[in-house]
């Protein structure tokens, strides 16, 4: 065993976080810690890493077990260097022994300024050095909080792959689900200051939460049923009563006593929006740079509608610049951005609003909009936070009270209080529980408006995108239809079909154009591709209509959920190949006219 946690209790004030919580951590266990905002989770690692003691309950480890801790918010001597703070606690000797080491992974990290004072770095940055510290250190046992922030899609894999080949034993608070997929082999649940351990990983969790679910309302409709039934038998008149079975009426009591499943309340978001004109945003030759550093190179877009675009590239790239230029925060150094006059833009920036400490929860949002109207009627700024996990209890709370991540909730609430039309959203997974992130993904689904997002999740990209902007080296903006498992595979087709271009002939010596035609087997498949493409659309219906019909059973919906996804995936396959071939042809019968 290589850390125990008993009994450990813990308050925040007068606010319970933990209640005889109880945690074994074993080598090889691969821990993630889930739960609302708020419920406790970075309260529970730093208990577990020795940061902060428990009101009741014990922490033990073996002493030669070493132990790592990434908060966080790390602290940092402002005056040290970013080598300095990675190598702080290290002897001289075992410094000189990993000075490539740290070197090669603060480059992977994104941190290329070894001597750069820590304070003058960024939240992010910092972040990463605290992160490239704590992976370089020798340890049994590391305990991260929301490692994946602040690292762009390129940083996740390479620290997903590292992890997944740590032996020792790992907790961690993340948001990133495809993340806990890959790396957990177990899922561990905060929730009404207890936790429920899971031996699965992300997916194989949600299938098992939900079938208890499932059993826990089926056994409080059949308590409810029979209360309903012995109430009746209890109150049929006093004369009766004297003579009715004692243990009978013990048993209605001890029913009427029991209570139903604790269940963590859902973040409702019913769609706000103003309406929106037939003129959004547009970009025309676009650039931007920073001193020498172009980060927009003549650029232009105009905004759909119904746009929904993820925005990726390596940190630093100019995907946040591009949100700013769209939000009208910076001016373009050259080319032209217009708004049309119904546009009202709805910005969720990293950095967040400022918020008054001091203020009360209700104060803030109410400041915004007392009222909203939603497609589902109206609803006062109460209403509204009660939907967004803010009960009537904690409105009365000054915002220094809340946590990282109810603060994140509560300033996303109050951009969609606003109303917008367009939504501007830099790295809005960042802190956010999944419970969150599931409702905020089905809210833009809904959202009646073009959202625009700069994002590293994955999962988030997946869900939501359906084109992705790649902003690269020099400012150069590459666009890709699809989500982002589609621009991972049509960026490594397009990689693949450079390295296999043809070489340029030698100088002087011309060549003949060679006469185009169908090989053998394109001929084939070109006969026969529409046939393909038919009966591909036609399993694609019929898994829809067996996906309506199998009602509330998860793992079927889940085996046909992927069966459709491999199957639409084919079929967007075979239209790419239908369009090459067609476009073949007709170059071939033109090439023969």
């Amino acid at each position: 065993m290589l850390l125990s946690a008993e009994h450990i209790s813990l308050n925040f004030g007068l606010k319970p976080l933990l209640d005889d919580v109880t945690l074994y951590l074993s080598q090889g266990d691969k821990v993630g810690l889930i739960g609302i905002n708020g419920t406790g989770k970075s309260s529970f690692l730093r208990v577990l890493a020795g940061q902060q003691p428990p009101d009741q309950g014990s922490v033990t480890r073996d002493p030669n077990v070493q132990v790592c801790f990434l908060p966080q918010n790390p602290p940092m001597e402002a005056g040290a260097t970013v080598l300095e703070q990675v190598f702080a606690g290290f002897s001289p000797d075992t410094r000189a022994l990993l000075d490539y080491e740290a070197k090669a992974m603060l480059t992977r990290l994104g941190l290329t300024d070894f001597a750069q004072p820590v304070g003058t770095l960024s939240g992010g940055q910092r972040k990463r050095v605290a992160l490239a510290a704590v992976l370089l250190h020798p340890a049994d046992v590391l305990i991260l909080d929301e490692p994946t922030n602040h690292l762009d899609s390129d940083m996740v894999l390479w620290l997903e792959d590292r992890l997944r080949k740590f032996n020792g034993g790992l907790i961690m608070v993340t948001h990133d689900r495809y993340f806990l997929e890959r790396v957990c082999n177990r899922i561990t649940e905060l929730s009404h200051c207890h936790i429920r351990h899971y031996e699965a990983n992300y997916s194989k969790y949600l299938a098992i939460k939900t079938q208890q679910e499932e059993r826990e309302q089926a056994a409080q409709r059949k308590r409810q049923s029979i209360l309903r039934v012995e109430y009746q038998w209890i109150m049929r008149g006093a004369q009766a009563r004297r003579t009715k079975n004692k243990d009978r009426i013990a048993r209605y009591e001890a029913l009427k006593a029991q209570t139903g499943p604790e269940t963590d309340g859902a973040v409702q978001m019913a769609t706000l929006s103003s309406r929106l004109g037939r003129k959004t945003v547009e970009l025309h030759g676009v650039s931007k740079a920073f001193g020498d550093r172009v980060v927009l190179q003549s650029f232009s877009y105009g905004v759909g509608r119904e746009d929904r675009v993820g925005i990726v590239g390596r940190n630093g790239a100019g995907k946040s610049t591009l949100l700013n230029l769209l939000a009208g925060k910076l001016a373009p150094d050259s080319g032209t951005i217009d708004w049309g006059e119904t546009v009202r833009i709805g910005y969720f920036s990293q950095e967040g609003r400022e918020l008054d400490p001091d203020q009360r929860v209700y104060d803030f949002i109410h400041s915004i909009a007392g009222e909203v109207k939603t497609r589902e009627g109206n609803f006062s700024a109460a209403q509204m936070m009660e939907r967004f996990l803010f009960p009537t209890q904690l409105q009365g709370q000054p915002i220094g009270k809340l946590s990282g991540g109810e603060r994140r909730r509560l300033y996303l609430l109050s951009v969609l209080m606003e109303a917008p039309n367009i939504l501007l959203l830099d790295e809005p997974t960042n802190d956010l529980d999944v419970t969150t992130l599931a409702i905020l993904e089905s809210y833009l689904e809904t959202f009646p408006g073009a959202v625009i997002a700069v994002s590293h999740d994955r999962y988030f990209l997946d869900k939501m995108a359906r084109e992705i902007f790649e902003v690269g080296e020099g400012g150069v903006v590459r666009r890709y239809t699809g989500n982002y498992t589609d621009y991972l595979e049509k960026r490594t087709q397009v990689a693949a079909s450079r390295e296999k271009a043809p070489k340029k002939p030698a100088p002087g010596r011309p060549q003949r154009p060679k006469k185009l035609k169908f090989t053998f087997k394109e001929q084939r498949e070109f006969d026969t591709i529409e046939d393909d493409i038919a009966a591909l659309e036609t399993s694609i219906g019929a898994l829809e209509a067996q996906m309506a019909a199998c009602g509330s059973d998860y793992v079927k919906l889940q085996e046909l959920t992927e069966e459709q996804a491999r199957e639409k995936a084919a079929l967007e396959e075979k239209m790419e190949r239908w369009v090459y071939l067609t476009e073949l042809a007709e170059k071939i019968a033109a090439q023969e006219g």
